[in-house]
Formats: C-alpha cells, sequence, structure tokens
C-alpha cells in the first residue's frame, strides 16, 4: 500500500491539478495491477516524508493491531479516518456458501475484540428522517445548490438539533463525534471551517423560499391552516463588541445581559408552532414596531387571528389589525384590574388547575373583554407583593429608628428625597401607603414618621391573580378564546427550546450576514424539532427535546475488530442496538433502528 500523486486535466476547463491516491498493487492471473483503494483529492496536506509511516499504520489498522502504534499525532488521526473511509468502501463481504438465510458466521478469537472509533448516530438519524418528511435535500438541490453544499447545509442543521453550539463547535462536532458523514458518505473531518460559514451564507441568499417551502410541507403534512398566528420577539447577546454589524445595539436584554449588545429574533408562527416566517431586527427595536412589517411580508390572508402579549399590542398595532381586516386575542395593557366572580364561569387547565373567566362585551360591541383569575397566579403575585410591601415597610422603619440616633437626617426635606426613592425602587408598591412625617417645634426637623397600608383599588394588591385578555372575534366564548391564547405561553416554550436547547445564544459573529445566518440555522433546527414532538406526541411521548436528544444521543456506530481462527482479520461497523427508550422514540417515528447498516471487511 502506497500514495501516488497524479496530474490530472479537467476535460470541461482544461485546468490541470494534482491529486493524491491510496493504491494497492494485487496480482491478478500472474500480472501485477495497481488497485485505487481511496482517492485522496487534491487538499491532501500530509508531508510527503509521512507517507509510508500513514500506510504502514493504516496496514495495521487493517490487520487488527489497532493499539500497536496508537497516538495522536496527525499520522493516526488521518489513519484512523482513511480507514473508515475504507471499511465504508469495502466492507461488504458475502455470506458464507451454503447459507440461505443471508447469516455469516464466522470463527474468531473473541479475546481479540477491540472496539473502535464510536460516533453518535441516533440524533443524527431522527433529524434525517425529520428532513426527509418536508423533502428538504431536494428543496435544496432544486436551488442548484451542490452536493457538497447540501451535505454541509445539512450538517449545520443536523448539529444545532444534535450538539448545539457555534459553527466551530459544529463542524468540530461533526469531524470527531458524529457519525452523520457515514450516513451522507460525507468526509467530515476532511473539510475545513471556511464552507461551514459559506453554507450559512447559501442558505440566507436563499432564506424566504426555503422558509416558505418548507412551513408548506409542513402545512400539507399536517393539515394545518391560517386559524392562528402567534408574534413574538426575543434577543441574544453578543459576545465582543460586534462593532462591525449595524444590528449590534444595546437595548432591554431578557437574559438580563445589558453589558452586551444586543440583536433580536421576530417569529410569526402557526398556531401548532411552526415557524411561518422570521426576521432578525436590531437589539434595540421596540416590539410594537415590528408587527405591520411582518405580517404585510409574510401575506397573512385578512380574517387571521393574531395573537400576541402586551409588549407589541400598543393602540396603533390594534388598530392596524383592526382596519386590515385582522382578528386579534392580546393581553390588555390596561392597568385596573377588575373581576366579578359571581359573573364567571369555571374551567381547568392541562395541569388540573382551576381557574375563573368572566366574559365582557364592551358598550359598543365592539370587542370582549376576558377577565381571568388564577389561583396559583394569585398565590405567586401575593407573595411577591408581600415581599415588596415588607421590603418597604423595612425601609421605612429604618428611616423611624435612625431619628432616635445621632448624626442621621432629621430634616424633613432630605427624608421626604429619601422616601420618594424608597417609593422609585419599591415596583409600585410605595402608591399603596401613606405617610406623614411628624415635625418638632422648629417644624424643620422631624420626631417621627408615620405610615398606614391604603391599597389602591384595581391593583395587584386588590386584585392578585387576574389579567385581563381583549379580542375583536365575538363569536368565540370564553373558554374558546381563553385556550387559545395560551398558545403565546407555548410560544415562549419555543424561545426557550431556541436559546437553550438550539444553541441561539450567545453570537460569536461579528459581521450582519454570519450572524444572520447563525440564527436562521436554529430556526429550521427548531422547525425539524417541533416535526419530531409533534408526530410524537401524537403517539403519547411529550418530553422535551434536550430530553429526547439525551435519549437518543447513547445509540451509537462502533468498529468492532476480531482475529479469526484462520489468522485474518474481521472488522465489522455497525450501529448499537437501540435501548427500550430510543426503541419507542424509533418506532414512532419509522425511522431507522440500526442507521448506517452492516459494513464489514476481512484482510
Amino acid at each position: 500500500m502506497y500514495i501516488r500523486r497524479t496530474h490530472t486535466t479537467n476535460s470541461a476547463t482544461g485546468e490541470r491539478y494534482t491529486t493524491h491516491r491510496l493504491v494497492q498493487s494485487e496480482r491478478v492471473g500472474g500480472r501485477v495491477r495497481q488497485v485505487t483503494l481511496l482517492n485522496l483529492g487534491r487538499q491532501f496536506t500530509l508531508p510527503q516524508e509521512e507517507w509510508p509511516a500513514l500506510c504502514a499504520r493504516l496496514e495495521e489498522l487493517r490487520s487488527g493491531q489497532g493499539a500497536l502504534l496508537a497516538g495522536s499525532g496527525p499520522v493516526e488521526r488521518k489513519a484512523q479516518r482513511l480507514f473508515a473511509r475504507l471499511l465504508a468502501r469495502q466492507g461488504v463481504a458475502p455470506p458464507l456458501a451454503g447459507r440461505t438465510d443471508g447469516g455469516d458466521v464466522q470463527a474468531v478469537d473473541v479475546d481479540s475484540l477491540e472496539l473502535s472509533r464510536p460516533r453518535s448516530v441516533g440524533v443524527e438519524s431522527v433529524a434525517l428522517w425529520a428532513m426527509a418528511e418536508v423533502n428538504f435535500v431536494a428543496l435544496l438541490q432544486g436551488l442548484g445548490l451542490s452536493g457538497p453544499q447540501r451535505a454541509l447545509i445539512v450538517g449545520a442543521v443536523v448539529g444545532r438539533m444534535a450538539a448545539p453550539g457555534s459553527e466551530r463547535a459544529t463542524h468540530r462536532w461533526l469531524g470527531e463525534r458524529s457519525a452523520l458523514g457515514e450516513l451522507l458518505e460525507v468526509d467530515f473531518e476532511a473539510l475545513s471551517l471556511a464552507p461551514f460559514y459559506r453554507a450559512a451564507d447559501l442558505l440566507m441568499r436563499h432564506r424566504a423560499v426555503i422558509e416558505q417551502t418548507v412551513f408548506t410541507r409542513v402545512s400539507d403534512l399536517f393539515g394545518l391552516d391560517w386559524t392562528v398566528t402567534l408574534y413574538d420577539l426575543t434577543n441574544t447577546f453578543f459576545e465582543g463588541a460586534a462593532l462591525g454589524n449595524p444590528k449590534a445595539q444595546r437595548g432591554h436584554s431578557k437574559e438580563k445581559r445589558s453589558d452586551c449588545p444586543l440583536v433580536t429574533l421576530g417569529l410569526v408562527l402557526d398556531g401548532s408552532g411552526f415557524v411561518r416566517r422570521s426576521q432578525t431586527f436590531d437589539g434595540a427595536v421596540t416590539e410594537g414596531t415590528t408587527l405591520e412589517g411582518m405580517l404585510q411580508g409574510l401575506g397573512a390572508p385578512r380574517g387571521a387571528l393574531v395573537v400576541m402579549d402586551a409588549g407589541i399590542a400598543t393602540a396603533e398595532n390594534i388598530l392596524w389589525l383592526r382596519t386590515q381586516g385582522y382578528r386579534y386575542l392580546v393581553v390588555s395593557r390596561e392597568r385596573q384590574r377588575q373581576f366579578d366572580a359571581t359573573a364567571a364561569t369555571s374551567l381547568t387547565t392541562a395541569s388540573g388547575e382551576a381557574l375563573a373567566i368572566q366574559r365582557v362585551l364592551d358598550a359598543d360591541g365592539a370587542e370582549v373583554r376576558l377577565y381571568c383569575f388564577s389561583e396559583c397566579r394569585a398565590g405567586k403575585e401575593k407573595g411577591i407583593s408581600e415581599r415588596f410591601t415588607t421590603r418597604f415597610e423595612t425601609a421605612l422603619q429604618a428611616l423611624h429608628d435612625g431619628l432616635a440616633r445621632p448624626r442621621t437626617t432629621k430634616q424633613i426635606d432630605k427624608l421626604w428625597e429619601r422616601i420618594g426613592r424608597l417609593k422609585a425602587k419599591s415596583h409600585g408598591v410605595g402608591q399603596h401607603y401613606r405617610i406623614e412625617i411628624d415635625a418638632d417645634a422648629t417644624g424643620q426637623l422631624a420626631t417621627a414618621i408615620r405610615w398606614e397600608r391604603q391599597p389602591v383599588a384595581g391593583t395587584m394588591l386588590t386584585h392578585p391573580g387576574v389579567y385581563c385578555l381583549r379580542t375583536n372575534e365575538l363569536t368565540w366564548d370564553a373558554e374558546q378564546l381563553w385556550r387559545t391564547y395560551t398558545m403565546l405561553t407555548d410560544l415562549e416554550a419555543v424561545f426557550r427550546s431556541l436559546k437553550s436547547e438550539l444553541g441561539l445564544r450567545p453570537i460569536y459573529h461579528r459581521t450582519e450576514a454570519r450572524v444572520d445566518g447563525h440564527l436562521f440555522i436554529s430556526v429550521l433546527a427548531y422547525q425539524f424539532v417541533q416535526l419530531i414532538r409533534r408526530r410524537l406526541r401524537a403517539h403519547g411521548i411529550s418530553e422535551r427535546w434536550s430530553t429526547l436528544r439525551d435519549i437518543l444521543a447513547g445509540q451509537c456506530r462502533v468498529t468492532a475488530t476480531f482475529r479469526r481462527a484462520d489468522g485474518r482479520t474481521l472488522h465489522v461497523r455497525k450501529a448499537t442496538r437501540a435501548e427500550p427508550a430510543q426503541l419507542a422514540i424509533i418506532q414512532a417515528l419509522g425511522s431507522d433502528p440500526s442507521p448506517g447498516g452492516i459494513q464489514k471487511m476481512i484482510v
């Protein structure tokens, strides 16, 4: 076995270039012929003086001497990778003569068993199944992307599903830990990092078509319609200043990373949780200014119901939705809380919680107000109020106690300033107190501070657990309106999935295009995760993606090497048998329980 450098001319372009091949001499019918085992390509970078060591190591691996010269240098890493390619290419052994059931019985030395090259395959196989459900690879091919480009895009998206991280981390995962390359017949270990960044650029070039086509195919798959549209925003932060990206702006960080510039992601989703459209905005964008552009760009039909939270439900947006013929269901921005328990009806949530809801038609008959009371929410809000009121009263008591000590503030005007600062930091609790300061004979110094709690009606203190929804959908009953609104809670779970399970944060890129590409990869990964979870829920499997991913990650492809009785070496590469929890997922989806098949080679 040796490496041969060959000069070749491209017949189409006339370009002359050098390629490398792994060659073996074989005697055929009395003549010696050179047989190409592998094409090593044009970018074979190992120095020529190390070629003999590489070939010798490959011979050892083929003959089962896996640990003789094992190391971590470039020769060993390249030898392991090339041996895996040899096994994939030549690893087909016919069954023994006389067997009719396709079995292959071998006499081997059990003590010689070695297991090598473990690579995860469970998540990768399920991810490819999801892509096949919507013909994702065929979509990329129809857009004119080449085979290597399609493989890189699939690798980037599957990597985001299986091992969320940056493009650099995905590149390392594909080369060192994943068997996705075997399933796609692509050698990810030989690819440099730069093509992965270019794959994201290609995705962004075709973003609109890919996003629309994937959602259309998902809609056909599950029979979705335009009944409900969910809209919300989230943001993520940059590591570094990101000075070259105009979208990297300071703003209100939902992760409390005010020390970093931000970028904002807007999503329009179907009621089933699939993304209809995504768009990135600068980190300082306000929620209320983005709705019109997103819905107009989406082409949402008139009459669709738009569900959104209070941050987007500005008076201007409500008016625009109404004039454009949309229905809406939003969290009301009104501060005055009210609830009439005698006029309310009861329902039970999916978690078994009792809820009381009161449906009120406005005087002009244009809107419905839905006042909701939750015992669970009331308990939380009471705890919050008690914490802040205790903190506020403790601070007032400290000011009062200080009047009896020397060298403390006793001037009345200074004390009112301090009380004003306490109210500003009290999270609204200060409005519920009547505070008085007793003065001495001069009228300049305080002798006592007295306060009395007087709760303001219609606030969290008097109506804990009450919130209000408003809608122009007049034909639905109270329960239907409330259960539709709870889809927005599922949207928050979407954002949690994107950020914590699919590597949305943080952002390491510096340019706008690369940042947009990183976010879009996460959006695509979410689409396939949602497809998988929706199919699994139909079979009673409702775990979070992080849990499903951990279960599936235990299935690997492994190479088993034996010494046969005749002195030859048998290599078998296959996936581990699916564990019961893994098998339940695989059977519910109808995916392959033994991804990659079996590869065998006898040397």
